[in-house]
């Protein structure tokens, strides 16, 4: 594929599989899609889906799945906690158990109560701010820390308990990255051992509220399995790691840009939940996610056969034009924004409320201590990933690439 010189010495990603982690991605996806709004990448032997259009006809798509039929579960994990817990994520899985499972999951994380999370969310955020700071690397580490503890205390882990938890959830992580080794995915599988060893002990205590309440309520709903509960809780706190800090540290670099809209939302949190809605659309901290053919057919108007594998660019997507007029202009105040940041269809992430609330009050800390954002006046680096968009402020601290 040849695609178009830039008018500028800008330089292009090596890959779509490699841009979300590129200074400057944007103008390569919206080549790509004046090019063709979905095509077939030779090169990284997949399709490629960009357009608003194309990426929700593959995420509806009855013949698409979220992981190839001869592998449910990555193969290096397979046989391990992290495993387990992968195969039990309604979230990863296609199938009649899990589209069971699946409205019980959707509907107890759409139940948590908002005020709950707001004053667990302002606890914990001021704890963990007075804890890492404002520097560079004391905002990486807050971005990943606070929301993890704030969703461990939410499915009703101890207080105590939650800081542990976010850390055993950034190793684990690391067994969802194909970026990572052999090393980080050991790491991974020990983690993951740990952590359900940890929600175990929580869950089978007598009370009357906490993770127990919560493992019954999903086994009432229909998850028939107290271990798959489990894992889907456990799956609610990893989720939230990578995204709920590429949204706090993209949101940070947008305020740092326009120091008037910076002044305004740190008084105003109506304009700064806007502000974090309008990053999740023009700089989003997810870029990709993957779908693999089930049986020939059509579909986005192309045929394509069993076992084939589509690249779904969520943050093409979201400045396809079509969809958002000047799509590239940063608008918190934008009419009607379509963003497919979480996704769309029957794979949609059901924590975006979730991921917004954390983000503003996450940022709010941040900016009610005194963000020094002259500290952003180089150009930021991003974790290397092939699909989170997370800017590292200081030195690494986080080990293997998400």
């Amino acid at each position: 594929m040849q695609l178009p010189t830039p008018s500028s010495p800008l330089l292009f990603p090596d890959s779509v599989l490699t841009a979300a982690a590129h200074s400057d991605p944007y103008p390569y996806y919206a080549a790509l899609l004046s090019y063709r709004p979905i095509y077939r990448e030779a090169r990284i032997g997949m399709w490629v889906a960009l357009g608003a259009t194309a990426v929700r006809t593959v995420l509806e798509s009855p013949l698409c799945r979220v992981r190839p039929a001869t592998e449910p579960v990555p193969q290096a994990i397979a046989d391990s906690s992290a495993g387990a817990v992968f195969g039990s994520l309604v979230r990863m899985n296609d199938g009649a158990k899990h589209a069971a499972m699946r409205p019980a999951v959707t509907g107890l994380v759409s139940a948590f109560d908002p005020s709950a999370l707001t004053a667990i969310a302002r606890r914990v955020a001021a704890a963990a701010v007075g804890e890492h700071g404002c520097s560079g690397a004391g905002i990486d580490r807050f971005a990943r820390a606070y929301p993890v503890q704030v969703i461990a205390q939410m499915i009703g882990l101890p207080p105590e308990t939650a800081p542990k938890a976010a850390t055993l959830i950034g190793d684990f992580v690391r067994c969802l990255s194909p970026l990572s080794g052999p090393t980080q995915i050991e790491a991974s599988k020990t983690a993951a051992t740990r952590l359900l060893r940890l929600m175990e002990d929580c869950a089978a205590q007598n009370t009357h509220g906490g993770l127990p309440m919560l493992v019954d309520r999903l086994v009432s709903l229909g998850v028939t399995q107290r271990q798959a509960a489990l894992a889907n809780l456990f799956g609610l706190m990893s989720q939230t790691y990578d995204a709920a800090a590429g949204l706090i540290g993209n949101t940070l670099l947008a305020l740092a840009g326009d120091p008037a809209l910076r002044r305004g939302g740190a008084g105003d949190e109506a304009l700064l939940r806007r502000i974090v809605q309008e990053v999740a659309r023009h700089d989003p901290p997810v870029h990709n996610t993957r779908r693999y053919v089930a049986e020939d057919g059509i579909i986005a108007g192309q045929a394509m056969k069993q076992g084939d594998a589509i690249l779904v660019v969520l943050a093409a997507a979201n400045r396809d034009p079509a969809v958002n007029p000047y799509p590239h202009r940063f608008d918190p105040d934008r009419a009607e924004p379509h963003c497919f940041t979480f996704g769309h269809g029957r794979h949609a992430c059901p924590g975006e409320r979730m991921a917004t609330t954390l983000a503003v009050i996450g940022l709010q800390a941040l900016l009610d201590r005194g963000v020094p954002f002259e500290q952003f006046a180089a150009a930021p680096r991003y974790a290397a990933s092939v699909n989170s968009r997370i800017p590292i402020f200081g030195a690494p601290v986080f080990g293997a690439p998400s």
